[in-house]
């Protein structure tokens, strides 16, 4: 992926037809996407929601998320959904502190609603961490780099170069870039079910619909930071930078209030 990220400016480049390769149309393009999404979507369900053995399809999902647009756009489609570096360094620190504030208050909100109880969406991350392996006799710190570091590396490059960048610019060939973030931020919701409100989890835990639906709700919100981050800069990096930022605050919170 490296070799995609060029100081190019992308808006010289982001006409609104996007470049697909093998002579892809615009329709075709979007069913494959959304077909390619709910690929993804199972595979995060099945991975999170399945036996133990089956979590490795989680970080091969998130794989999959950022090799798609690298197989299915030329080169000047991967600068137009935001492949390309950020000019200067200003909006990589705007993209890590707008995704701490937001790892803080969706943590916050949580704890006032539901407190350290089961519907409290933390909670139940907190749990399918203790099933993913024994974590007993374990300090903090390596419990914190053990989960944050895939946390970092997968999910905030997978889901940002295919929801903000593919599928986002894809859905832009037919609806208006307000709709097209609707829809995306949407999809990014409803997926993170699979981490809370789809099924009870291995500790047990059931939450109720409302509290299913308020964290949808926290990360539909919370996916409307992203684009707005990729649009500002006409990069995905910083977009990434806040997603990272999310998953790094999210699980200091976890362990250092909740473990």
């Amino acid at each position: 992926m490296a070799t995609s990220f060029q100081q190019i400016p992308a808006r010289g480049a982001s006409m609104r037809t996007l470049r697909w390769k093998g002579g892809l149309g615009a329709d075709a393009g979007l069913v494959l996407v959304v077909a390619l999404a709910l690929v993804f979507a199972s595979l995060r369900a099945i991975g999170m929601l399945g036996p133990p053995q089956a979590r490795v399809l989680l970080p091969l999902g998130f794989v999959g998320m950022a090799l798609a647009p690298l197989l299915l756009l030329d080169r000047t489609g991967w600068r137009q959904i935001g492949l390309a570096l950020p000019s200067g360094a200003r909006p990589m620190l705007h993209g890590v502190a707008a995704g701490t504030v937001a790892a803080l208050a969706c943590f916050g909100t949580a704890w006032l609603l539901a407190g350290p109880g089961t519907d409290n969406p933390f909670v139940t991350i907190a749990a399918s961490y203790r099933a993913t392996f024994d974590t007993a006799g374990l300090g903090l710190l390596p419990l914190y780099l053990a989960f944050t570091l895939p946390a970092v590396l997968f999910s905030p490059i997978g889901e940002e170069v295919f929801f903000r960048g593919l599928l986002q610019r894809a859905l832009e060939q037919r609806c208006s870039a307000r709709s097209s973030t609707v829809l995306e931020c949407g999809a990014f919701g409803l997926v993170h079910l699979c981490h809370h409100g789809l099924a009870p989890g291995a500790a047990g835990l059931a939450p109720g619909p409302l509290s299913a639906a308020s964290w949808v709700a926290a990360m539909y919100a919370v996916g409307w930071l992203f684009p707005a981050l990729r649009r500002r800069s006409d990069s995905l990096l910083p977009a990434v930078a806040a997603h990272a930022a999310f998953n790094m605050t999210m699980n200091g919170a976890i362990f250092g209030l909740l473990w």
